[in-house]
């Protein structure tokens, strides 16, 4: 067994010199790795030119909290693109440690990055000052002020989809837990618990008076709460990229499962898993998410917008907003974007401009995603010593195209060796393509069977629910092909 970080040490020292054939073998990788994909230090220098202009390279200036996305932005280097990283925390708390060197002010690179370049926010909550960024010119992808405000605050949210003509699930919003633990002894039932901190946690109640939900509201601390009416259905979204004046097409379609066990069972997590398709979007994204499209116009939003809806007999019934780049979505929508990120991110960029084709290629078929954890995950201690982050281990190193597939997300590089941290627990994603779910869901298995940590978890039965009765019943509704 060989792990990915002695690959990367032998890399950066170069080939050594051996008196065994072993030894041959292993610098013939380290040669092969070096010329082709190297996702943590070395660029793929081959030129990769964006199929609706002449520019083959980009600036591009990253800005987050923690650089939870550095996974894409190694992506794009690896495209060939020069990219420059913010992280807001202290470079103790941020993702990518030994990974990705990150610059100490964005602001001393606006400069650099200049009008013709791109600047990319990864998280909500700077909406208003990406705004401010783009009255001066520059050019912005991430979100909006108003993006921030259909996230964040979900009674505004509902309040949109409503003028939009859309049909809502009765809400009743609380500016403190106690309140709706007084409303509910009123109205005995079965509700979902969202908050409006998007960094907690949805929880779904499943006793008949709400006697589980009543405890959950009794630990859940200070902030604004809604219960919403639990809706039975089919849980699916649709998401598109918005460029300030259109949707770009194709719209995707997507399924998620935050259950932390397979068969849906254990606590809500962020998310464990995700399929996906570029092919069948259409009639949902028309009937709901399309709708919006003149307000984010209105905003300038220039990014990623993903609408989560129930759908019954009774029609469909939004749920909540994501106006960002989510995670795993964009890994699980990276297997199916033949030409990156860097493609994108310009085509969103570019503001609906003359000669920026509304369409990008999507490969056809399913994608699947499977996230990766160790304890504590779905749990999170900001007290767990470096010590105890987990070694990361591949049983065949993968090579050229295949390591597009393996996406990291909360890890760090040590003396040459991949370290999950301990901290959340959360260590990549993996994702599987192919023409049918199944095929998809082979392809994600057999790379998640590829990685070895101590301690490693991860679901096994993403895209059965589809397969067992929500792809018919979207069918029989009219809503999938």
């Amino acid at each position: 067994m060989r792990t990915m970080g002695r690959v990367l040490l032998m890399l950066r020292s170069g080939p050594r010199r051996g008196r065994s054939s072993r030894r041959t073998r292993r610098s013939a990788l380290s040669n092969r790795l070096r010329r082709s994909h190297d996702p943590f230090t070395h660029q793929d220098r081959r030129s990769k030119r964006h199929r609706f202009g002449d520019k083959t390279r980009m600036r591009i200036l990253a800005i987050g909290p923690r650089a939870y996305l550095g996974d894409v932005y190694l992506s794009l280097r690896r495209e060939g693109h020069e990219v420059r990283v913010f992280a807001e925390d202290p470079p103790e708390q941020r993702a990518f440690g030994g990974l990705i060197d990150c610059v100490a002010d964005w602001r001393a690179e606006l400069d650099w990055i200049g009008r013709d370049g791109v600047i990319f926010f990864e998280r909500i909550g700077r909406g208003a000052l990406q705004d401010e960024l783009r009255v001066q010119g520059f050019r912005v992808v991430g979100g909006s002020a108003f993006g921030d405000r259909l996230e964040q605050e979900r009674e505004f949210g509902q309040a949109v989809l409503r003028e939009a003509g859309l049909a809502i699930a009765a809400s009743h919003s609380f500016a403190h837990p106690a309140l709706a633990l007084e409303w509910l002894a009123r109205h005995p039932g079965r509700y979902v618990l969202k908050h409006d901190d998007t960094a907690r946690t949805t929880f779904v109640g499943d006793h008949p008076e709400g006697a589980d939900l009543a405890f959950m509201l009794r630990r859940a601390g200070e902030g604004r709460v809604l219960l919403m009416e639990r809706l039975e259905g089919v849980e699916v979204g649709v998401g598109a990229y918005f460029d300030g004046t259109r949707f770009l097409r194709p719209a995707c379609i997507d399924f998620e499962h935050k259950r932390f066990f397979p068969g849906e069972m254990g606590e809500m997590t962020g998310e464990m898993g995700t399929l996906a398709a570029y092919e069948g979007a259409e009639p949902l994204f028309a009937a709901t998410l399309d709708r919006l499209a003149p307000r984010f116009a209105a905003a300038r939003h220039v990014g990623y917008v993903n609408l989560n809806l129930i759908v019954n007999e009774r029609g469909i019934w939004p749920l909540e907003f994501t106006c960002r780049f989510g995670n795993p979505g964009f890994a699980v929508l990276a297997a199916l974007q033949p030409d990156g990120w860097g493609d994108l991110l310009a085509r969103m960029a570019g503001g609906g401009a003359a000669g920026t084709p509304a369409r990008f290629a999507a490969r056809p078929g399913w994608s699947v995603a499977i996230v990766l954890t160790v304890p504590p995950f779905p749990a999170h201690t900001e007290t767990a010593p470096p010590e105890e982050d987990p070694p990361v281990f591949f049983l065949h190193p993968p090579e050229g195209v295949e390591l597009d597939r393996y996406h990291l997300v909360d890890m760090r590089m040590e003396d040459g060796q991949l370290l999950g941290r301990r901290r959340s627990g959360h260590l990549m994603i993996v994702t599987g393509a192919g023409p049918t779910v199944q095929a998809a869901q082979e392809d994600a298995r057999a790379r998640a069977r590829n990685v070895v940590a101590p301690e490693l978890r991860w679901r096994t039965d993403i895209g059965d629910r589809f397969l067992t009765g929500e792809r018919e019943r979207l069918r029989a509704l009219g809503w999938l092909p």
